[in-house]
């Protein structure tokens, strides 16, 4: 189990250190820190074209700084380079569309909470070496973001 730090200024402090703890089980070896960023609609955009080449506003975006395997133990001897101010394995960052979240809320029916948790939980993943491309893929990462909204008590209805 690792133990997660995230840099999350829009998040209150309960929230982080909540979220922190619901993710510890998704990685063993040393401290991990991500960092979590709400944006407006333009910003997101802009990152999209730039970083993905494709011009439209969406709800996350994930910018790892390591290639990892999902399972596979995490350790600063083997990426020590991308370390934070604190000594912590820097996974990477995540960034959220606040009116996009707000808008899927409404959508799914659920709270913003939930939505903004789940966005932050499917970045965090896709930092962490999951991803979605193949259904099998797919299969394992909806398996963890499940287990870690369940443990926030934010689980679908």
């Amino acid at each position: 189990m690792s133990e997660f730090y995230l840099d999350a200024e829009q998040f209150g402090e309960r929230d982080r250190e909540e979220l922190c703890r619901a993710l510890q089980d998704l990685a063993e070896g040393d401290p991990l820190s991500a960092e979590i960023l709400i944006v407006g609609e333009e910003e997101i955009r802009e990152l999209n074209r730039t970083q993905r080449g494709i011009d439209k506003v969406t709800d996350v975006l994930s910018f790892p700084t390591m290639e990892l395997t999902p399972g596979a133990p995490i350790l600063a001897a083997e990426h020590g380079e991308e370390l934070d101010e604190e000594d912590r394995l820097l996974l990477g960052s995540v960034v959220i569309c606040e009116k996009r979240a707000r808008e899927q809320a409404e959508e799914y029916g659920h709270s913003y909470r939930r939505e903004l948790f789940y966005l932050a939980v499917h970045g965090v993943l896709h930092c962490l070496g999951y991803d979605h491309e193949t259904e099998a893929d797919r299969a394992r990462m909806r398996e963890q973001e499940e287990t870690v909204m369940q443990k926030l008590g934010l689980a679908r209805d």
